[in-house]
């Protein structure tokens, strides 16, 4: 149990953007509900924000233990993948950006697959039984 509460903490700047943008999405006509731990939002002005800034095909992304969704269907279907890095927030704690963007970034220099390639989406994918 405090082991739990540590990484819950360790991993909570990133859950506080993840509210704030919920948030936003609540006060836009979206909606919210706790699956497996963390809390999901989903639709309103999240679906905007989520096709203008990482595209259409995105269904969802991670912050700390917080999951913003397109909608509630794009969150049942990206559950197990966002849930991997939801434990991947928790070991990183403050640094899992910075990890995530410097490899994405190191890839993407390497003329590699900044998305696809990156150690932390290869693992969501494997975990989550989607691997190419």
């Amino acid at each position: 149990m405090f082991l739990r509460l540590l990484a819950i903490i360790w991993a909570s700047p990133y859950t506080a953007l993840g509210f704030a943008l919920g948030f936003f999405g609540l006060c836009t006509g979206g909606r919210a509900r706790v699956r497996a731990g963390v809390i999901e939002f989903y639709g309103g002005g999240l679906k905007w924000l989520l096709n203008r800034f990482l595209g259409q095909f995105t269904l969802a992304i991670t912050f700390g233990h917080t999951i913003l969704g397109q909608t509630d269907t794009a969150l049942d279907i990206s559950r197990e993948h966002e849930l991997v890095h939801v434990r991947q927030y928790e070991r990183w704690g403050p640094f899992m950006g910075v990890a995530y963007l410097g490899c994405s970034l190191v890839l993407w220099l390497a003329g590699r697959r900044p998305y696809r390639d990156n150690p932390f989406e290869r693992e969501a994918y494997r975990k989550a039984g989607d691997e190419e």
